[in-house]
């Protein structure tokens, strides 16, 4: 089969109905499945990092459950695991010069991490609303809260460098949750769809968004109906490779991206990415 067909049945899977519109600004991608990879069903996966030797670190949420863990990507094995104290929800997670660095749910707080041994170094505050999501570039922090805000944060003193409102359409993508920096991008995992936004780095400007609802539906017509939701990027640098995975997933994916080059039906990335049903909804913004 050509590439060319594949990506037809890929977009007919999706339920997308092309069209021979041009191509929107913001471009759209879905995914083939490359490999897949065991993944702990029992994992509330809130961030994921690539190491490298096939090492992921992963944070976990939910009281009483909330984690950081060292897992072998080829098998799923926990290697090593850190648990929180109860009162913690565990959430985002980035692997900075040696040490990791995690948020939590409803707290100013974060907790850094000898990647080596996952002893708790220090903690820290931040001066986002909440702790969502965590990535580097290799020099400051990104950071995500909840609403449609990408912070830029120093990691040092943790004050706030930048901050950034992503839009779509003039709509606030809110929601923004884990996140992953690649290659000038963030992407952000937008919470409760399957959907990733791609968002510059340098501005904020949303680039594009990458479509997933295969992924759930495949565990589901596999068997596995307790899954929660897609969240979870990891990127290998050194050898190009993409993973996801979503809470409670037992298994972790790498996917490879296909460019829609055709126009998708207009309200489907608001439908089905910003959950927004109609055109009334407030635009209101989060910066003046």
């Amino acid at each position: 089969m050509s590439r060319r067909n594949f990506v037809v049945l890929l977009i007919l899977a999706y339920g997308l109905v092309l069209t021979t519109c041009s191509r929107p600004s913001s471009r759209v991608y879905i995914v083939e499945v490359l490999n897949e990879f065991p993944h702990d069903p029992y994992a509330f996966t809130q961030g994921l990092v690539y190491a490298e030797n096939d090492t992921l670190f992963e944070s976990t949420g939910l009281y009483g459950r909330s984690s950081v863990r060292q897992v072998a990507l080829q098998t799923g094995k926990v290697e090593n695991i850190h648990k929180m104290d109860d009162s913690y929800f565990g959430e985002g997670l980035t692997l900075l010069n040696e040490k990791l660095y995690q948020v939590v749910w409803l707290k100013n707080i974060g907790f850094i991490y000898d990647r080596r041994t996952l002893s708790n170094i220090k903690n820290f505050t931040h001066q986002m609303k909440d702790g969502w999501g965590l990535a580097t570039d290799g020099k400051i922090l990104y950071g995500s809260d909840g609403t449609s805000i990408l912070y830029e944060i120093d990691p040092h003193t943790f004050k706030l460098i930048k901050k950034h409102n992503v839009k779509y359409n003039g709509h606030r993508v809110i929601r923004l949750n884990e996140l992953e920096y690649i290659n000038g991008e963030v992407w952000a995992n937008i919470w409760q769809t399957d959907c990733i936004a791609r968002i510059s780095a340098k501005d904020g400007t949303l680039l594009g968004w990458i479509l997933l609802p295969n992924l759930r539906k495949k565990l589901i017509d596999e068997g596995f109906r307790d899954i929660d939701v897609l969240n979870g990027i990891a990127w290998d640098q050194e050898n190009k490779r993409i993973f996801v995975t979503g809470k409670l997933w037992p298994k972790l994916f790498e996917i490879k991206l296909h460019l829609v080059r055709h126009r998708i039906p207009d309200g489907y990335i608001e439908r089905h990415c910003l959950n927004l049903r109609d055109n009334t909804l407030s635009l209101k913004t989060d910066i003046d």
